[in-house]
């Protein structure tokens, strides 16, 4: 009897012992998926911040990159005080070309005719240069960049010395100021009508 009851004992012992190891590993479970729960928030979260770190930063570069200048903001049609000019003579015989480069900081626009006005002390008058057919293209000059246009004279085949321009005055279009220029030309007598001018923009570039 004596036998019977420790061994009841002794069961009941290993019973609760058994029961209590279960409990135990039950508790280490729930704890280990509450841990990956937390660790999966935080994981999520610091993305989360770092995702609106990387947005703040390209904002901001947005932000500094709009209107921010560089030659590019286009200011509208180029002022004569903002360009250079400069002359050369063409591959034809009496042909000038006529350079204007934009020194200016931003861009501007230029579309039409220039105006030309030829300096000479054996003409009776400035003589005035007529417009060619030629279509007006729409010219947009970087700060830096170069745009021309030609001035066609009939050359001198009079045979006496003719007409001598020392200067032309130079009108960019849409502008009231104008640059004079030294020049070479000779032209013959009663030239008027015969002098063209072709748009900004046109002939070789």
């Amino acid at each position: 009897m004596r036998a019977k009851k420790i061994t009841l004992a002794a069961l009941v012992l290993a019973a609760g012992l058994s029961l209590t190891a279960c409990q135990g590993d039950e508790d280490s479970n729930a704890s280990g998926t509450g841990s990956g729960k937390d660790s999966g928030s935080s994981s999520s979260s610091s993305s989360s911040t770092a995702g609106a770190a990387d947005g703040g930063d390209d904002s901001t570069a947005a932000e500094a990159g709009e209107g921010s200048g560089g030659g590019q903001i286009t200011t509208g049609p180029c002022k004569t005080a903002n360009l250079d000019f400069s002359t050369a003579h063409g591959m034809a015989e009496g042909d000038l070309i006529v350079s204007l480069k934009n020194k200016g900081g931003d861009a501007c626009s230029l579309k039409g005719f220039p105006g030309v006005d030829l300096r000479s002390q054996d003409a009776s008058g400035p003589l005035s240069a007529e417009r060619s057919k030629l279509a007006a293209p729409a010219v947009a000059l970087k700060s830096g960049e170069t745009t021309r246009f030609t001035l066609h004279t009939p050359p001198n085949n009079s045979g006496g010395s003719g007409v001598y321009v020392s200067a032309i005055e130079v009108t960019p279009p849409n502008e009231t100021h104008s640059k004079a220029l030294s020049t070479d030309l000779r032209l013959p007598v009663g030239a008027d009508g015969e002098v063209m001018v072709d748009p900004v923009g046109t002939g070789k570039q």
